[in-house]
């Protein structure tokens, strides 16, 4: 199982950015996908998470802000990040759950992460 993600880079303040995360080696049509992220120094953090409902949940310092979406039949998550401000910066993993567990449970499958740089 792979998950890979893409779309990270360098970007100014306020500017927007589309992460996207393709999963290979088994079907996560029943999984719930996840994004996280770890800034220089800190440890990893959730972002953002969707069921294979499509019911979404995000952490409260990107409400309003990102995005998180799918399409089951390529197998993809996507993060799109508008408004992003310095405090963004980080490497940015997609992750999966396994197969019909729950939204909250953590993920079983992790990608390898892609950086995202905000200048002010």
């Amino acid at each position: 199982v792979q998950l890979q993600a893409s779309g990270g880079g360098l970007v100014q303040a306020g500017d927007s950015l589309r992460l996207s995360c393709a999963a290979s080696g088994r079907s996560f049509i029943n999984a719930a996908m996840k994004w996280f992220r770890q800034a220089p120094g800190k440890e990893r953090e959730f972002v953002a998470a969707i069921s294979w409902t499509a019911t979404t949940t995000y952490a409260d310092f990107v409400k309003g802000r990102f995005t998180i979406s799918r399409d089951s039949a390529k197998n993809t998550v996507d993060l799109q990040m508008n408004s992003l401000k310095p405090e963004d910066t980080a490497v940015y993993y997609c992750a999966a759950n396994r197969p019909f567990s729950a939204l909250r449970e953590n993920p079983d499958y992790w990608g390898q992460g892609t950086l995202v740089t905000v200048s002010s």
